[in-house]
């Protein structure tokens, strides 16, 4: 592997339940030598990546990176315009919202607003998830050929619940979906008991693409309800469309209330 993959793979270890990572941690990971992992790290550090977490051997993500991330949400304009969006809608509904944009074959959480029901769903910012099995991934997989769809799961689903698509023919045909009505449904798929609708937007001039979403608890929301949601957030993204010109959107014909 190159230098810039080894970097890319060591950064890919981080995620909301691994915050710090040890040379032991990440060479077990990763399947290289520890001295190799050590030697890999260090220099990660000396760039700005990584910093040693204080007073201890192990390594947190390094200012750089948080620099970098600070210079892409104030730059983006879609993410601004799905912020502001998914805030409105959150406020209107009490649901949690999330941004989410597609890395890889996972789904990141960049955007949060919580919502104001009793009954919370939270997920924290920087979580990932497989993309194929979340309402916010498969509104983000549905902008992709199937031929790049497959490409990203070389290796195959692991569904991680029986409601998640088990098999590549499956996850297909609920992009197909997606692309038809513009919008994506997942109820207890990634996480029990959880359910997500989501839509996506993307700007053509900049080749950026990502979904929002709002969630609830499944048991706790009727059918009629998340009718509502799923219009409000239909309405927000051609919203967003008309501002950056998204074709997507031009070719999804305006649904009736019950339609699919």
């Amino acid at each position: 592997m190159s230098t810039l993959a080894n970097c890319a793979a060591v950064l890919r270890l981080f995620s909301a339940e691994r915050r710090q990572l040890s040379v032991t941690e990440a060479a077990a990971l990763l399947g290289i030598p520890k001295s190799s992992a050590s030697r890999l790290l260090k220099a990660m550090r000396e760039e700005g990546l990584l910093r040693n977490v204080a007073g201890t051997p192990r390594y947190e993500i390094g200012n750089l990176l948080f620099e970098v991330a600070r210079l892409h949400r104030s730059s983006s304009d879609l993410i601004e315009l799905a912020d502001r969006e998914l805030r409105e809608l959150t406020r209107q509904t009490g649901h949690t919202g999330y941004v989410s944009i597609l890395d890889r074959a996972d789904v990141l959480v960049i955007r949060m607003h919580r919502g104001t029901h009793p009954l919370q769903v939270v997920t924290p910012l920087g979580a990932r998830a497989p993309a194929f099995a979340t309402a916010n991934g498969r509104a983000v997989l549905a902008r992709l050929t199937d031929a790049e769809v497959r490409a990203l799961h070389r290796g195959g689903l692991r569904p991680p619940s029986p409601a998640a698509p088990q098999d590549m023919e499956a996850l297909l045909e609920a992009l197909a979906t997606v692309r038809r009505v513009g919008h994506c449904t997942a109820i207890d798929e990634a996480i029990p008991g959880v359910g997500s609708i989501a839509v996506s937007v993307a700007d053509p001039e900049r080749h950026e693409t990502l979904g929002f979403c709002l969630s609830f608890p499944a048991a706790a929301v009727p059918g009629r309800e998340r009718r509502r949601i799923r219009a409000l957030l239909v309405g927000a993204a051609r919203r967003i469309a008309a501002r950056v010109d998204d074709p997507f959107w031009r070719g999804i014909a305006p649904q009736l209330p019950d339609a699919a």
